[in-house]
């Protein structure tokens, strides 16, 4: 019987085996394997939930642009036929799978110095490439759930009783509602076509420099929100490193790069995916539609999650640290506290 290995080889003419696929990491939308023949390998992306073509064509668009700027990824590489996307036999799982170059290195460092320098050269080099994006951005990055939606979650979280049913309602009763206040659709000023997932586990460091990884969600999105959000991530998150945040600011607009930070609505897409994740998260976690093992790692997820959410304090002050005075801090409505269990 053909091995899913054999397969794939077969229909990206990779040549001759015998070939060995080996798991290397699983991503919230996909696993990653290691396909390796005769001393060479690649990384196939096996997409757990599904494939949208269009997506995939934007991603590859966009990485083989940016190529020629010296924005250095592995090559999404296109099948027999010419698509980047390839189906598995039904035999074989019938999964989506997508092939790249495999890329040697190490993870990138985020306080190194000369790391967030090559974040803030790169993030400006994307902008300026992008600029002149005219599609409406995802709303995966502009809305977020609402408090019913939250809600209705929540009773099928506590029938399913899952052990982080009570931290998910103490969520929702405090930050959900603070950060999604924050959560706003952008105007058209400041669109551009970027990477959207511009973090330190997208990252590799090789021989030749950091390699910026998982392109997936190229798009169309607003520069200063994207902007904020990759200050926020890769300045330590709300325990940030205030000359880290510089130096990457410092080398964005060193490389001409367009966008400004405000103040706290500066970093709405970091709201929304953060609010947006926990909400996906939860849902996969009880899905019956799903295998056991995605619903394992989705209760991971919402557990890593909660512990780690913005906190509307520490972005406040990174705001100030991105040289920008931020705008008024908007408290959310207070909700009646959450009964406890046993008075549900």
């Amino acid at each position: 019987m053909q091995s899913a290995a054999d397969f794939i080889a077969d229909t990206y003419a990779l040549g001759t085996g015998p070939w060995t696929m080996t798991p290397v990491t699983r991503g919230a939308l996909g696993q990653i394997w290691k396909l390796s023949a005769n001393g060479s390998s690649w990384a196939v992306k096996e997409l757990l939930f599904g494939c949208d073509e269009r997506q995939v064509d934007r991603e590859a668009a966009l990485r083989n642009a940016t190529e020629k700027l010296g924005i250095s990824s592995p090559r999404l590489i296109p099948n027999r036929t010419g698509a980047y996307v390839s189906q598995l036999a039904p035999s074989l799982g019938g999964s989506c799978v997508k092939l790249y170059d495999w890329v040697d290195g190490t993870g990138a460092d985020a306080s190194d110095p000369e790391i967030l320098s090559w974040c803030g050269r790169t993030l400006a080099m994307l902008h300026q490439a992008g600029e002149g994006a005219d599609e409406t951005p995802n709303a995966w990055y502009e809305q977020c759930p609402q408090h019913a939606d939250w809600e209705k979650l929540y009773k099928e979280i506590r029938r399913a009783d899952m052990p982080w049913s009570d931290a998910l309602g103490r969520f929702i009763d405090t930050s959900a509602a603070e950060l999604a206040l924050h959560v706003t659709p952008s105007g058209t000023g400041d669109l551009v076509r970027s990477h959207l997932d511009m973090q330190p586990q997208n990252v590799l460091v090789g021989p030749a420099g950091p390699v910026l990884l998982d392109w997936d969600n190229a798009g169309s999105i607003s520069a200063e929100r994207e902007l904020a959000r990759a200050v926020y991530v890769w300045a330590g998150g709300n325990r940030f490193h205030a000359d880290s945040a510089r130096r990457l600011m410092r080398a964005y607009r060193d490389a001409g790069g367009p966008a400004v930070i405000k103040g706290l609505d500066s970093f709405s897409m970091l709201f929304a995916t953060a609010l947006n994740f926990v909400h996906v998260q939860a849902e996969c976690a009880v899905d019956p539609t799903v295998t056991a093992a995605q619903r394992e790692f989705a209760s991971k997820q919402v557990v890593a999650s909660l512990r780690t959410l913005p906190d509307l304090t520490a972005v406040s002050r990174l705001a100030e640290v991105a040289g920008i005075r931020p705008g008024p801090f908007r408290p959310a409505p207070t909700r009646s506290p959450r009964p406890t269990p046993g008075g549900r």
